[in-house]
């Protein structure tokens, strides 16, 4: 079953990924999971699946994880799991590489210690605590809110029928 992109409601989505993140889920959860009912997929798959890709890819402070979160989704939107489609798999790059460039035109970088303006070091693995400070600080939020809302937008563009 494909989804009627046209009628997916961005705002909703997007205040949903970020009630996701508000809620503990990291950046790439918080925007995967937003979406993922979308597809016939629960929350906690979502979740597990979206898990490692948080905070840059494990804790690594390489590509955002709200980037990486709205990457998985396409990886929904548009499947690629026929080696030999390769038709699918450049539609499929071709959203996630127009997500990315319009995330980095707004912010300048999809990169998250470029983002959070952190020094190129290897962090502990340890996610940070989640308290009023972490939010205040961090532009974590408006960074899953905006991903959240690209991802939409750009799934509206897509046919409503299956694109294999």
């Amino acid at each position: 079953m494909t989804p009627d992109y046209a009628s997916i409601n961005v705002t909703e989505r997007a205040e949903q990924a970020v009630n996701n993140f508000k809620s503990g889920y990291n950046c790439a959860q918080a925007v995967y999971m937003a979406y993922a009912d979308l597809f016939g997929m629960d929350a906690r798959t979502a979740a597990i699946i979206a898990a490692p890709m948080g905070a840059g890819m494990g804790r690594m402070r390489e590509v955002c994880g709200a980037v990486s979160g709205a990457a998985l989704v396409a990886g929904l939107a548009i499947p690629c799991d026929n080696t030999s489609d390769i038709a699918s798999k450049t539609r499929c790059y071709a959203l996630v590489q127009q997500v990315a460039e319009r995330f980095r035109q707004e912010n300048g970088s999809i990169i998250c210690r470029e983002l959070l303006g952190v020094a190129p070091v290897k962090e502990s693995p340890v996610p940070s605590p989640r308290s009023e400070t972490y939010y205040k600080k961090r532009p974590c939020v408006e960074l899953v809110r905006m991903s959240a809302t690209f991802i939409g937008e750009e799934l509206q563009k897509l046919p409503s029928t299956p694109i294999r």
